[in-house]
């Protein structure tokens, strides 16, 4: 059970993700940030995003890097619950507790079951997208992008349209 009560921005929000329950606040952030910093998002977010929004919906959060908040992404699907901040660990805790006094086997073996569709499709795409996410780290637009956040700057990617897609 993930308890989301802050940013969880990049790789940290697709850990969160990845887990079986995922309760937020309902003003946290989520966002997956590997774009903005000229990377592809190639460490999970490919992954989890499409299975629990939709592809379409992935890729504009993946492609444009945008966040939205506990709430939207409980109202998306991307998240279980949405509460306020002072519930999200009581919450947490309540779920994790109903998990603890089921049918450790029925639970068990259920969580085995859905997660063996996940790691299928975690096969599916996870070498290209850690390929692609080390070629990116690679280019300029990559450089440029850590330093203008460095500088406190807006990026000026290079804009390379030559490239293959």
């Amino acid at each position: 059970v993930a308890a989301i009560n802050g940013d969880a921005l990049g790789f940290a929000a697709n850990v969160a993700l990845l887990c079986d329950v995922t309760v937020a606040s309902e003003t946290a952030k989520l966002a997956d940030t590997h774009v903005a910093l000229g990377a592809v998002a190639g460490d999970g977010g490919a992954v989890i995003w499409p299975l629990l929004i939709g592809p379409n919906r992935a890729k504009e959060f993946l492609m444009l890097g945008d966040s939205l908040t506990g709430a939207e992404a409980a109202r998306i699907g991307l998240v279980n619950y949405a509460v306020p901040p002072e519930e999200v660990l009581p919450k947490a805790r309540e779920l994790a507790q109903r998990l603890a006094d089921g049918p450790t086997w029925a639970i068990r073996w259920s969580q085995l079951a859905v997660n063996k569709w996940l790691k299928q499709q975690a096969n599916l795409i996870m070498d290209a997208g850690l390929a692609y996410e080390a070629l990116t780290l690679t280019t300029q637009d990559h450089k440029e992008a850590l330093k203008a956040l460095q500088e406190k700057r807006k990026p000026n990617y290079i804009r390379n349209r030559s490239a293959q897609s």
